[in-house]
């Protein structure tokens, strides 16, 4: 982009961002708060809602809930601005998977979308000409979004632990001003794959400091240039990965397949639709169960831009049916284990993805014990069938979670999962693109009904005290002493 386009397209944005802020005008943004305060047990105001994490999945729940008018709340990440999420780390794709047209964190406001941003600094023929979603602009658009909407994000904030405060959840984080204390009415964790339990590697991925890697590492593929580079997975980040080595410089990138092929279809594109991502959670746990262990078996192919990204290098090659049993330390480099054979390389590099355990959450530890499971909600035939589907937390229709017992641990249900976690109980809802205005519509609106509920005594003399006589001063006005 030329200096001339640059300068354009920043003229354009702030038109854009104007804009914006009109449309929300136009539609009472925001409204006016309405929840009561409430004091926590350090005698200082509770937030409403603590939202951690800011993502693409935080900050959309975030703007939903300021549009319904709650205010009173804060919304952390633990990373510097620019880095929530992962896609100005980890991700390593050119494009989105995602077709270009899809919505999400616009909330149903067309200046919020990813078009009328394009549009604005590329104009229609530029929209027009555009393929998929380059990665790094997605990132741009998001920061826009959450900027020209008001979400009030603080980077570089962590969560350390929560725990329940008397029919509050209390929160320890720490910032750059240091730790701190809070407490609120909810909770919202929005942490990401990661944040659904953790990065998932073999029991002998161990050692290899330097040269073993997770996906979601950030790793310097500079400095295996030259060198022999192997990658475990078959997932889109598996092939980004490679990708990212083989243009890197390295002399040889192998993937390391357990399959005996790719998956070739991606199910998950059919249940993309309205009545299906509306619909899912209203099924019985039975058909929630059939429906996404089957689209968990059949897996996910990588996108066909990714796999040609691979393949027009020739020092790239794939081996099926072939999982790691081991990686052992050898001098300058690691040797791969298989059951087929040894492979030295220079760098390892596992992509597996993310496990699905909230237990493993060390914020959690307060209510590991009382969270309820998709794993006791089926057969223990079904759970061993599908163990990684059985770890699933168990979400009511807010995306609360639910204890075992019945009373065991009332504050758990102040907890609110949206990320990956809610996709057994709810759908791809908090994660992909295509349902997540559904998804945070949904947990905005649960959260609003719970918040007002667990206030209604306290409302109800307030209505009752209200006075805005709307007759004065027609002759049919009668004075409140009189009525």
């Amino acid at each position: 982009m030329d200096i001339d386009q640059e300068s354009a397209a920043v003229k354009g944005l702030t038109a854009l961002g104007a804009e914006v802020r009109r449309d929300l005008a136009r539609l009472n943004h925001p409204p006016a708060s309405w929840t009561l305060p409430v004091e926590g047990p350090d005698g200082r105001p509770a937030l409403d809602v603590l939202v951690v994490g800011a993502g693409m999945c935080g900050q959309t729940a975030a703007f939903a809930l300021l549009r319904e008018g709650v205010s009173n709340l804060r919304v952390i990440d633990q990373a510097p601005r620019g880095a929530e999420g992962p896609w100005g780390t980890f991700a390593r794709m050119e494009t989105l998977r995602s077709p270009k047209h899809l919505t999400g964190p616009d909330l149903g406001i067309p200046s919020l979308t990813f078009r009328a941003w394009w549009e604005a600094q590329a104009g229609e023929a530029g929209w027009r000409d555009l393929y998929k979603i380059p990665r790094l602009d997605w990132l741009r658009y998001l920061l826009f979004v959450r900027d020209t909407v008001g979400v009030p994000v603080e980077n570089d904030t962590r969560l350390l632990r929560l725990w329940p405060a008397g029919g509050l959840i209390g929160a320890a984080i720490e910032g750059p001003a240091g730790p701190e204390t809070l407490f609120a009415r909810k909770v919202v964790l929005a942490c990401g794959r990661d944040g659904s339990g953790g990065r998932r590697m073999p029991a002998f991925a161990t050692g290899g400091e330097g040269r073993l890697f997770h996906s979601s590492d950030p790793i310097d593929f500079a400095r295996f240039r030259g060198g022999r580079v192997a990658v475990l997975g078959a997932s889109a980040s598996a092939i980004d990965n490679a990708a990212t080595a083989l243009e890197a410089g390295a002399a040889e990138v192998t993937l390391f397949v357990r399959r005996s092929r790719f998956p070739q279809v991606n199910k998950s594109k059919w249940a993309a639709f309205p009545g299906f991502l509306r619909g899912y959670a209203a099924l019985d746990d039975a058909r929630r169960w059939a429906f996404t262990t089957y689209m968990m078996g059949e897996g996910t192919p990588p996108p066909h831009e990714s796999v040609l990204r691979c393949t027009r290098h020739p020092n790239f090659a794939v081996r099926f049916d072939e999982g790691w049993s081991g990686i052992a330390e050898a001098p300058g480099g690691l040797v791969i284990e298989t059951a087929k054979g040894r492979h030295p390389v220079d760098a390892a590099v596992v992509a597996v993805g993310f496990d699905i355990d909230l237990t493993r959450r060390p914020e959690l530890d307060a209510f590991r014990d009382a969270i309820l499971t998709w794993g006791e909600r089926v057969s223990p035939a079904e759970a061993a069938a599908h163990p990684e589907a059985a770890r699933f937390p168990y979400l009511g229709d807010g995306m609360q979670m639910l204890e075992r017992v019945p009373g065991q641990l009332p504050e758990l249900n102040l907890l609110h999962v949206f990320n990956w976690g809610v996709t057994l109980s709810h759908g791809a809802l908090a994660g992909d693109i295509p349902g997540l205005g559904i998804g945070a519509t949904r947990l905005a609106q649960a959260l609003v009904r719970d918040l007002f509920v667990a206030q209604a005594d306290a409302h109800l003399p307030r209505m009752v005290a209200h006075e805005d006589a709307e007759l004065e001063p027609t002759p049919f006005f009668v004075p409140r002493d009189e009525r």
